[in-house]
């Protein structure tokens, strides 16, 4: 059983309770411990966290011995953004792939696999799923994390992921709130404003995040965006009227409200992380996410100093922080409680590759010829936004070099990487992969270069395929992860 250190009262731990700080390196450092000790009640983990899931293990169990209800929770969406896989690439297609097969059953079942893997590394709380509608196609941040474009879609895939993560005893944390697909900008850099009316944004943004809340899911992650409509004064991450009024009042959600990353530009470059804890806790959020790139001692001081502070000063009220607290708690004596599912008949750990290539839709197939020696593949890599990170591999090269060895691959961009894989491929065949082809002038003008001059290239989109098919044979794999090159390469090579 937990003890607290003797000394720590309890407006100080409960302004602990509600942070969810990261840390660096594979072991936890002396002042997490502490701290958790003191109060704290959560820990996020991040792919700099993680080296197997052998050590994953010993993490966890590392942090369980000085807290045995702590929060474990983790940034696993599957598909383009994992950190279980952070170095190798995902074993599950991301949301859009399982949008693009829409079998709300093979959603599930992908789901309560990946819960039970993270449930077997102790892991007990997902930020995922995003139940984002992703209704611009130009959206720089969301795009294949999304189910679709449908919100029908979208609701019921929803509903179905947080159903299958939760039987796996893994809390769901349904994001981004109310909604960040129709964003042109990204949050990590900036503030997203949405300026749909209320009746569009009934119908289409919240419709996916009621059937959260009908199916259960235990926590919410407010979004760092800006909606007039809802407050035309404060982010949705910080506004009482949209976390309070609607999502508690009009939604009737019960659970536990997550707040995106604090120290995302959209929230720390405007209020401060401190200013915007306070403010986040005041309008209604239950928990603040820290520790994607502030990951020390001093921020988790930082914020605990300012809640406490905002507390006796009477800008925030006592009993609010007190009820974020005890939500915390109670998720925490929920994942305690909680048995995932042991009968080894229930693990499915092919249902990721399963998914990935009924995901797949190739065009041009019914006349291509399968490739029989290895090819040259060309990688159109554009910036990675920060939540996919770019320490994760995707492509198709890897892949296809299993199964043609002899396979040679390069990374190129802007206006010279037609003439640079032309030069590189040589006389070899072309397989140029592209991400959000639509998204990147230079990219499509690329395809254009390249085809003109060697019109037998096939091409790998592995974003949202948006752009029109073309290419000696077309595959759209409706995601990046590393079973998504899996099922591409198998259809390349014939297999």
């Amino acid at each position: 059983m937990t003890t607290f250190a003797s000394g720590t009262d309890t407006l100080t731990r409960d302004a602990l309770t509600v942070l969810q700080p990261g840390f660096t390196g594979t072991t936890a450092p002396d002042w997490l411990l502490r701290r958790l000790g003191e109060g704290l009640a959560s820990v996020g983990l991040f792919g700099r966290n993680i080296a197997s899931p052998e050590q994953l293990v010993a993490l966890t169990a590392q942090l369980r011995a000085e807290r045995d209800d702590v929060l474990v929770a983790i940034d696993e969406e599957g598909g383009d953004v994992t950190r279980l896989e952070v170095r190798a690439g995902s074993s599950f297609p991301g949301n859009h792939a399982l949008g693009a097969v829409d079998d709300v059953e093979l959603t599930r079942e992908v789901a309560a696999e990946l819960g039970r893997r993270l449930a077997a590394c102790g892991v007990n709380l997902n930020w995922a799923p995003s139940a984002d509608v992703n209704s611009n196609p130009a959206n720089p941040v969301i795009g294949v994390r999304s189910f679709g474009a449908d919100t029908a879609l979208v609701a019921r895939h929803t509903a179905a992921y947080v159903t299958g993560l939760q039987s796996a005893g893994v809390a769901a944390c349904t994001k981004h709130f109310p909604g960040h697909g129709d964003t042109a900008v990204d949050s990590h850099h900036a503030l997203p404003r949405i300026d749909a009316d209320a009746s569009v944004l009934a119908e289409r943004e919240l419709s996916p995040f009621r059937a959260a809340i009908a199916a259960g899911s235990r926590a919410v992650m407010s979004a760092h965006i800006l909606v007039p409509a809802l407050d035309p004064d404060h982010p949705a991450t910080l506004s009482r009227p949209v976390l309070t009024d609607l999502l508690r009042g009009e939604l009737g959600y019960s659970g536990l409200i997550v707040t995106d990353g604090m120290e995302m530009q959209a929230i720390a470059a405007t209020y401060g992380i401190e200013r915007g804890s306070v403010l986040a806790i005041a309008a209604g959020a239950d928990a603040i996410c820290v520790g994607g790139g502030l990951a020390d001692d001093e921020t988790v001081r930082r914020l605990r100093d300012a809640l406490v502070a905002a507390v006796r000063s009477g800008e925030l009220p006592e009993a609010r922080l007190a009820e974020a607290a005890e939500r915390v708690r109670e998720l925490a004596r929920w994942t305690a409680t909680t048995a995932a599912p042991t009968a080894d008949g229930e693990a499915r750990t092919d249902i990721g590759l399963v998914a990935a290539r009924r995901a797949l839709k190739a065009s041009g197939a019914s006349a291509f010829t399968p490739l029989t020696e290895a090819p040259f593949v060309a990688a159109f890599t554009p910036v990675a936004n920060i939540a996919v990170g770019d320490e994760t591999p995707w492509g198709v090269a890897a892949e296809l070099a299993r199964l043609l060895p002899g396979t040679e691959t390069g990374s190129y961009s802007g206006d010279d990487a037609a003439r640079a894989t032309l030069e590189a491929a040589g006389d070899r065949r072309v397989v140029a992969v592209v991400r959000d082809e639509h998204r990147h002038p230079w990219m499509a003008a690329a395809l254009d270069a390249l085809l003109a001059s060697r019109p037998d290239t096939i091409v790998v989109e592995m974003g949202v395929p948006q752009a029109s098919p073309r290419g000696a044979l077309h595959i759209a794999t409706y995601g990046a992860a590393r079973v998504c090159g899996r099922a591409a390469a198998e259809v390349i090579a014939g297999v």
